[in-house]
């Protein structure tokens, strides 16, 4: 019988520049291997306090896009009061407040639903923190 709750932490390098990383394959795959076709609900959270999840379009530039609508709204220079780390880390920090450190997104016989253009990604503009690590957590319906 699966187990009703399952998790797994993924270990990623960011890198050292802004990055909008697609996770929906990976994503996938953990349902692949632990929802045994059962409906649920995948959790996606990232632990730092610096990056977190969108759902968007990838591809065609909204990436890019979503970035540069992060410096026009978080601009990275010094008019934040929390200051350690490179120039304009600050807005790192605000970050989650725009762009939330989770996700919960349902799950259909194994399958999880987004739209056609919807992927799950890591927002990630932490110059600084280079590896991320984020959580997948499937909570299943028990199998019939």
């Amino acid at each position: 019988m699966p187990e009703a709750f399952t998790t797994r932490v993924l270990e990623l390098r960011t890198g050292t520049g802004e990055s909008v990383t697609d996770l929906t394959h990976a994503c996938e795959e953990f349902l692949v291997e632990t929802a045994d076709g059962r409906d649920g609900l995948l959790n996606v959270f990232v632990p730092h306090a610096t990056a977190g999840i969108a759902l968007i379009e990838t591809g065609a530039g909204s990436d890019n896009d979503l970035l540069s609508a992060l410096h026009v709204l978080l601009p990275a220079d010094d008019r934040y009061q929390h200051r350690h780390g490179s120039p304009g880390h600050g807005r790192d920090h605000v970050l989650p407040a725009l762009v939330p450190p989770h996700a919960t997104l349902p799950v259909v016989e194994g399958r999880l639903q987004l739209g056609t253009w919807q992927s799950v990604c890591l927002v990630d503009t932490n110059k600084d923190n280079p590896n991320r690590q984020v959580r997948l957590s499937f909570l299943g319906a028990p199998a019939l």
